[in-house]
């Protein structure tokens, strides 16, 4: 069975992608959580994940002797290995578009990233209102997700960004969260998207177990003090 290690669900969004989209396909794998007690190199967390991986992040998919780190790599060896799955979608021309998004979320929207860093837990308009009014460079990552999301709903007709559920939907489902927990402001259309998202059963059993951890963690909260 596949082993899939990952971080706190609360913090990790690299975590949530691989573990929302074998959960919403459906293949059975075990799920190893590493606690961020600190990424320092001799931290728990860098001694577990060490003998793994060189870069000693999450999430790391073990498949026999085989080791997978980067979720992009994570998500294109699950689709190999399960073409049955239909993970990204058929036509040669869509799976273009849905890699390359894939690639510009996991290589961009670094404002978005930094400054409001995902905390499903929380609920922190405040902080999203100033981060609204103080980054521009934020306005402009949602703006551009928001062009990109609703570009692509017209064309494949929704409810997903490809009609069906694929990887970019799980790639994506970070980013609905930081949305919800900053309150940025978007449409509806893009409001529904998210809320589509977050119904997903992949995406809920995450939010849920995340909501269940009850693990505050300072250093991964640059708006709270205490939870």
């Amino acid at each position: 069975m596949l082993k899939l290690y990952i971080g706190n669900k609360n913090y990790s969004s690299w975590s949530m992608r691989p573990w929302v989209l074998l959960k919403q396909a459906g293949i059975p794998f075990e799920e190893i959580m590493v606690r961020f007690d600190s990424f320092n190199a001799g931290s728990s967390f860098k001694q577990t994940l060490g003998p793994l991986t060189p870069v000693g992040k999450v999430p790391v998919l073990v498949d026999g002797d085989l080791v997978v780190w980067d979720t992009l790599a994570i998500a294109e060896y699950v689709a190999e290995r399960h073409p049955d799955k239909l993970l990204w979608p058929q036509s040669p021309h869509a799976r273009a578009r849905a890699r390359s998004i894939c690639a510009e979320m996991h290589a961009g929207f670094t404002a978005l990233r930094s400054s409001c860093p995902m905390n499903i837990e929380a609920s922190l308009p405040d902080a999203g209102g100033l981060v609204w009014r103080d980054k521009p460079a934020v306005r402009t990552d949602v703006a551009r997700l928001t062009d990109m999301w609703r570009e692509l709903l017209g064309t494949y007709g929704g409810p997903m960004l490809f009609g069906e559920f694929t990887i970019a939907d799980a790639y994506f489902a970070p980013v609905c969260m930081r949305l919800q927990t900053y309150a940025l402001p978007v449409q509806a259309d893009i409001a529904a998207y998210v809320a589509r998202v977050c119904a997903l059963p992949g995406v809920k059993a995450w939010t849920d177990q995340a909501l269940a951890e009850e693990d505050f963690l300072d250093f991964e909260e640059p708006y709270r003090l205490s939870r």
